[in-house]
């Protein structure tokens, strides 16, 4: 590539050089080997022309930079392979931050990654208050860290506890939260950032800029001869949240604390060290492999004459499911007619709403014009008035196929002959609710998860009958909601209820077998899960645990192929006592008056599990039999067709249930140990606790004949 087919230069009469960032055949500018190195040239070339006294920086695209090239990534295989290229960009970066014309930044869009990284080498930064502005070092994700001197210049700029909160979650900074914390110096309306920047740069170019240290004065002492504790603190949290699972957060700690400590030459020298260590890591590999699942998932497959325009969605049910997908909807421009049978659920669904967005106006992420326009597309409703103007229906009414026959016959008669009926059941087969349509071609399954705008994941469930134009229109919705989609085919519990459910069943078979709720939920949050099993179970709601996995939708989905399951139904007993778990403060745990909860079990629960005298169980053990549950039912729903790659199914796997990511999904877990090993341990399993473990025939043959999911 071509210096020509990245950059594009502005020279002005005032004595200011723009640098465009433009890069050929790309929807974003990216930050790889070819632009570091291309870099050299373009300051080179400014450098020597003495008529320029500044610099702005500058993109043509609507992002600033997007972060760093990772296909780049997939290419290093050994130690030594990306050390150089980090090496050249700190250089580069070096160059930049000491240039003797000064360079300001001018970002609009996401500054991202490497290319906040680019900015902050800069001798200011100005961004514009447009929503989409937003900057990040969201490394921390990938399973990396920032790799272009971020572990050394964010703290210098914001101060230590801010930049080890940006780069240990990865959180977007929109731009009132930039300017507050000091990582941008002006804030401008996106017609004016140019002009606002090349006025910055005249005036950097007369007079140095003194910047103001934002920090609290508590802050500077802490940070100053008290930063050892900080440290402390940071390893200690980063430790309870990721259960050595993810080395990444450990590795940035590091970098961070031997530059602060040591200074910054021995934090870049870290910084290089360790960036290499992580790329090569298992940890990484998976957790890129996720992005790039994401990123083609943003793409939507059908074809582009099947997708029928929608602009209006009716809402059925104002509940937490109902409010959140309005929520999402809303946000991304779609007007909703939100029904529900009282007046008291609708105001409470619009309550929840606002609440969200008032949230985000006070962290500035939207402003309150923004909100108000946002809020004034829902009109909220106890009639089907106005139904006849809308291209689809979401529903979210109770999990009881006779209720959802009712609204579906009584949807039917207040729409046209085209509209989408979509059920948001997460266990109730879409062929038994289409039984009843008039016209089952245009009925389908989204099943979102709770709660819904935090929740990635749209799971849309097709059936032998759904039209194809109707499948492609939902993953289109659900692309436009801001949602990852999976499509799967119709079955009891579709992919995602089905492969949770034995996992969760396995819970409660170790329970009546007298093991301790903590062990387990402990045991499987060091294998990676995020929420244990027991917590989840009160998270979700016993009353819809009961429901589902004791009924016979679940019996039948885990029956399914001749296949013998052992069922545990104490949860249906433990329902029938009132028992709904967080939401009325009576579960498995004990939950304050405002519904946290206590890291304390609720010891009356145990009476339905055999008594309170409870046995610590093996804990590899525990981690397997509730782990491989999932994971085979994941290669039965492959092997039966529910799902229709691997791909999807790791998917579904770790954006909804919260499977490992760094584990990669269950299809990319058999491949890491082995589908001999796989296989091994569940027959193992079985020999112990009967036939429910026996591995699907697909991993037999998997193991047979070594094969893996992913070539």
């Amino acid at each position: 590539m071509t210096k020509d087919q990245l950059f594009t230069i502005e020279k002005s009469d005032n004595g200011v050089a723009t640098i465009w960032m433009d890069q050929k055949d790309s929807k974003v500018n990216k930050v790889g080997p070819e632009l570091i190195n291309l870099f050299d040239q373009v300051f080179k070339e400014i450098n020597e022309d003495d008529a320029i006294k500044a610099i702005v920086l500058g993109s043509k695209k609507k992002d600033f930079i997007a972060g760093a090239d990772i296909e780049a990534f997939q290419k290093v295989k050994k130690p030594g392979d990306w050390a150089p290229i980090t090496l050249k960009g700190h250089a580069i970066l070096e160059a930049i931050e000491k240039n003797k014309k000064p360079i300001v930044a001018a970002i609009n869009g996401s500054a991202l990654g490497a290319g906040l990284e680019i900015a902050l080498a800069c001798t200011a930064r100005i961004c514009s208050d447009d929503k989409s502005t937003k900057l990040a070092l969201p490394e921390v994700k990938l399973g990396l860290l920032p790799g272009g001197g971020g572990t050394q210049r964010l703290p210098e700029l914001i101060g230590l506890q801010a930049a080890l909160d940006m780069m240990l979650t990865g959180k977007n900074i929109f731009p009132g939260k930039a300017k507050k914390l000091g990582l941008v110096d002006q804030v401008v309306h996106k017609s004016a950032l140019h002009n606002a920047a090349v006025k910055m740069a005249l005036s950097l170019s007369k007079k140095k800029f003194k910047r103001e240290d934002k920090r609290a004065l508590k802050d500077r002492i802490i940070e100053g001869p008290l930063s050892l504790i900080v440290f402390q603190q940071a390893r200690k949290t980063v430790a309870k949240q990721t259960h050595g699972n993810y080395p990444a957060p450990e590795r940035i700690i590091d970098c961070v604390e031997t530059g602060w400590l040591k200074g910054k030459k021995k934090g870049y020298a870290a910084e290089v060290e360790h960036f290499e260590k992580l790329l090569l890591g298992p940890e990484s590999k998976q957790l890129i492999n996720i992005f790039f699942a994401m990123t083609d998932k943003k793409k939507n497959p059908y074809d582009q004459p099947l997708i029928k325009p929608v602009k209006d969605i009716a809402m059925l049910g104002a509940g937490f499911m109902g409010a959140g997908i309005t929520e999402v909807s809303i946000t991304n421009d779609y007007n909703v007619l939100l029904k529900d049978i009282n007046n008291e659920t609708l105001s409470a669904a619009y309550q929840t709403i606002y609440k969200n967005f008032d949230r985000r106006v006070k962290k500035r992420a939207m402003s309150d014009l923004e909100m108000q326009e946002t809020l004034g597309r829902i009109a909220p409703t106890l009639s089907y008035e106005g139904f006849q103007n809308v291209e689809l229906v979401i529903e979210a009414v109770f999990e009881d196929i006779n209720l959802k026959h009712k609204v579906l016959a009584q949807v039917e008669e207040a729409t046209t002959k085209e509209c989408i009926f979509a059920s948001n059941t997460s266990a109730l087969p879409i062929g038994e609710i289409a039984a009843a349509a008039k016209r089952p071609e245009l009925v389908i399954g989204m099943h979102y998860f709770s709660p819904v705008p935090k929740m990635p994941l749209l799971e849309i469930i097709k059936t032998d009958k759904t039209a194809d134009w109707v499948v492609a229109t939902c993953y289109e919705v659900g692309k436009q909601q801001g949602k990852t989609c999976i499509v799967v085919n119709d079955g009891p519990g579709f992919y995602t209820t089905r492969i949770l459910a034995p996992m969760m069943n396995e819970a409660l078979l170790m329970l009546d077998e007298g093991a301790d709720i903590k062990q387990i939920d402990k045991q499987m949050n060091l294998f990676g899960f995020p929420v244990g099993p027991v917590t989840l179970m009160d998270e979700v709601g016993i009353d819809v645990g009961a429901h589902i996995m004791s009924g016979d939708i679940m019996k039948k989905a885990l029956e399914s192929a001749g296949r013998e399951m052992k069922i545990s139904y104490t949860l249906l007993e433990v329902s029938k006592a009132g028992y709904k778990g967080r939401k009325n403060k009576k579960g498995f745990y004990q939950y304050d008056d405002k519904g946290k909860k206590k890291s304390e079990v609720d010891s009356n629960i145990y009476s339905f599990f055999g008594g309170n005298s409870r046995k610590q169980l093996d804990n590899k053990e525990i981690q397997m039999r509730a782990a491989m549950m999932m994971v085979n039912e994941a290669a039965y729903c492959l092997q039966e067709g529910i799902i229709e790659s691997p791909l999807d199914g790791d998917i579904g796997a770790v954006f909804g249930l919260g499977f490992p990511p760094f584990l990669g999904g269950p299809f990319r877990y058999i491949d890491t140990i082995g589908a001999n090993k796989a296989v091994a341990i569940m027959e193992e399993l079985a020999s112990k606790y009967g036939k429910r473990f026996e591995p699907a025939s697909i991993l037999k043959e998997h193991a047979k004949d070594n094969k893996k999911f992913y070539s």
